[in-house]
């Protein structure tokens, strides 16, 4: 079995000192997360407020060492945080809370790293079509040691099958963990909508939404931050890779689901079909942006449609974009766009999907 981190310390010592008093105390700790250099990596350090502020604008700006995250060079290393979102604390309780923050050098300017500002200025533009998302965040859990959780070691476990939903020790594997996870999500106030058991052993989803706008992007990061948090209690490590598994195993995406309000009337799959042909002329500037090493997840293999082509249709799990049964029934509705692999960033995807329907004239 996979080897659990020999770091642990004593968490029964931990929890003795969490547990300590202070609600006559006004103060709070405010974790400022931001997202790293490389587009992917999480980061977060901790301050104390004098008492918890009422909106977000009173969150006072940050700073922190960007040369030490691939941010900034020495000579001028300061990176400056601005609160965006605030989420419950679920780790310290109490009126602690989560900050999701955007970044920008000292003159104003916002970071390459930082993609919700430009996706702002796009979903601005498309307040009126009221955009929804929910996406389906695949996972793998691995040991401290790299070794697939719950896999043998020296060897293979039994092929896909009984995996995906499954029930049972010999099959599902790390349930305590995504159980942790979406009660720590529930708590935080981030929108997670559900959980499953995915195809491979080992590998879960969790989905988040309906969120409207550039609050998807706010709640999906939230939402992983808080995985590497309760996988680091338990001394295992989360991968987002799409295809953490070489052979004929299930690769990891980011499901994107999407609808405007035209989608969502009566009539509504007019726009649907419209807004999918449209993503189809825009294929390859779409798989641009859907997350590095998409491409060795995206074969026409195990659910998925080649990278270099576009199909749509209805219940196609082997399709780019698939149109639900219900929607189809119901005349309305919403599509789910099955590309995106499970190390995207949010906010690019989500902003990109939203250019091309509502923004472009399909010319």
């Amino acid at each position: 079995m996979s080897a659990l981190s020999p770091f642990l310390l004593d968490r029964s010592v931990t929890d003795k000192f969490l547990s300590l008093d202070l609600k006559d105390d006004p103060r709070i700790q405010a974790e400022y997360i931001w997202i790293g250099g490389s587009g992917e990596d999480i980061r977060s350090k901790t301050r104390t407020l004098d008492a918890l502020p009422s909106k977000i604008e009173d969150y006072p700006e940050w700073n922190y060492d960007g040369s030490s995250t691939g941010q900034a060079p020495g000579h001028n290393s300061e990176v400056i945080m601005v609160a965006r979102a605030v989420f419950r604390d679920p780790f310290r309780g109490g009126n602690n809370v989560l900050v999701m923050t955007d970044t920008y050098d000292n003159r104003g300017k916002a970071l390459p790293t930082n993609t919700r500002a430009p996706a702002v200025k796009i979903f601005d533009q498309a307040k009126d079509e009221k955009p929804w998302f929910g996406i389906e965040q695949e996972y793998t859990i691995f040991g401290f040691d790299g070794h697939p959780y719950g896999w043998p070691k020296g060897g293979f476990p039994a092929p896909q099958g009984p995996y995906y939903c499954g029930v049972g020790a010999d099959r599902a594997f790390g349930r305590d963990l995504v159980e942790a996870h979406y009660k720590a999500c529930l708590y935080a106030g981030v929108k997670i909508s559900g959980i499953n058991a995915e195809v491979m052993p080992g590998q879960w989803e969790y989905q988040v939404g309906p969120c409207e706008g550039v609050s998807i992007g706010d709640h999906m990061w939230i939402s992983r931050y808080i995985m590497h948090r309760v996988a680091e209690m338990f001394g295992v490590v989360v991968s987002f890779h799409p295809k953490p598994i070489q052979g004929d195993w299930n690769g990891a995406g980011c499901h994107t689901n999407f609808s405007t309000q035209a989608m969502r009337e009566e009539g509504g799959m007019k726009a649907i079909i419209i807004a999918v042909e449209k993503l189809g002329k825009k294929h390859k500037e779409h798989i641009d942006v859907y997350g590095k090493h998409n491409e060795l997840r995206l074969t026409g293999k195990h659910e998925t449609a080649p990278i270099s082509s576009f199909r749509y249709g209805v219940a196609d799990r082997g399709a780019s974009i698939r149109i639900p049964t219900q929607a189809e029934k119901d005349g309305k509705g919403y599509f789910e766009d099955r590309r995106p692999a499970s190390n995207i960033d949010p906010y690019v995807v989500a902003s990109k999907i939203v250019d091309t329907v509502c923004l472009w004239d399909g010319k």
